[in-house]
């Protein structure tokens, strides 16, 4: 595995923590949930941009979003109790998908 992947996923995770505090921090009124959105969005954002050094920029964002969406659903339904409707689910499936053929099958992510 390429290091970039490393990094993306780094970038991925930092990025789903940032985006399920920020509910917590509640307009950032809350001091610890804030901190913990700015320091997750600057870890996601410092890996994401090491990762288009070796991934291609395209890829690299398909990947961080799509999988991003996927984790912070499951984070919501997981932590908030959030539900899904069926059209919900079959969208974030789809996306899935996309990030799986992407991965699979796409030439470009291999540069």
């Amino acid at each position: 595995m390429k290091i970039g992947y490393l990094y993306l996923a780094v970038a991925i995770v930092a990025e789903v923590i940032a985006t399920s505090a920020l509910k917590a921090a509640d307009g950032f009124t809350r001091l610890l949930p804030t901190a913990i959105v700015f320091v997750g969005y600057g870890i996601a954002f410092y890996f994401l941009s090491l990762v288009i050094k070796t991934v291609p920029m395209g890829v690299s964002y398909a990947i961080w979003s799509g999988m991003g969406i996927v984790l912070i659903s499951a984070s919501g339904w997981l932590a908030y109790k959030q539900t899904l409707d069926f059209p919900a689910i079959a969208g974030i499936a789809l996306i899935l998908c996309g990030v799986l053929i992407i991965q699979l099958f796409s030439k470009s992510s291999a540069h």
